[in-house]
């Protein structure tokens, strides 16, 4: 099982996103503001900074458009453990730990909804998200994902009689 961790925190408003641009502000964000329906507040977004900071990834990337942006609010998740990985490894992790949080919680403005259930690393991957991780689950893993899409109900199968 490979785990990954992530602590987040927030919220964090548009005007304080050029604070974050440190040495560790990397990892996964959310986004939360009025629904495209009923117009509550709700989590829209899941995207990453592995290669820019939070700080100058989030404001390039998105795109908000409300009559309200003063409802709109950013978590932060950065990715934790006993010791700092290789750059590549620690990009990876960011955008496996996207993807499963992607597939799990189905954002409305995230395209990349489909496709990490095909990946190998998939059924052995697992996130315990931290702190302030508003309305994600604490833990979702690749296994329970995996597993739900392949199991039927019991008795639904036909069998052969030997």
């Amino acid at each position: 099982m490979h785990t990954i961790n992530i602590n987040w925190s927030g919220p964090i408003l548009w005007n304080e996103l050029s604070l974050l641009c440190g040495p560790t502000d990397y990892g996964v964000y959310q986004v939360y503001g009025p629904g495209l329906i009923y117009r509550r507040v709700e989590l829209l977004y899941i995207g990453v900074a592995c290669k820019q900071t939070f700080g100058v990834r989030i404001p390039q990337h998105w795109q908000f458009n409300t009559s309200d942006a003063s409802q709109v609010s950013i978590y932060v998740g950065r990715l934790m453990g006993v010791k700092t990985p290789e750059n590549d490894v620690w990009s990876r992790d960011i955008l496996l730990a996207e993807a499963l949080l992607i597939y799990t919680h189905y954002p409305p403005y995230n395209r990349q909804k489909d496709g990490i259930e095909s990946h190998a690393e998939f059924p052995a991957l697992r996130v315990l998200n931290w702190g302030m991780y508003r309305d994600l689950q604490p833990e979702v893993s690749g296994e329970r994902q995996a597993k739900m899409t392949a199991m039927v109900p019991y008795g639904s199968e036909t069998y052969e009689s030997e």
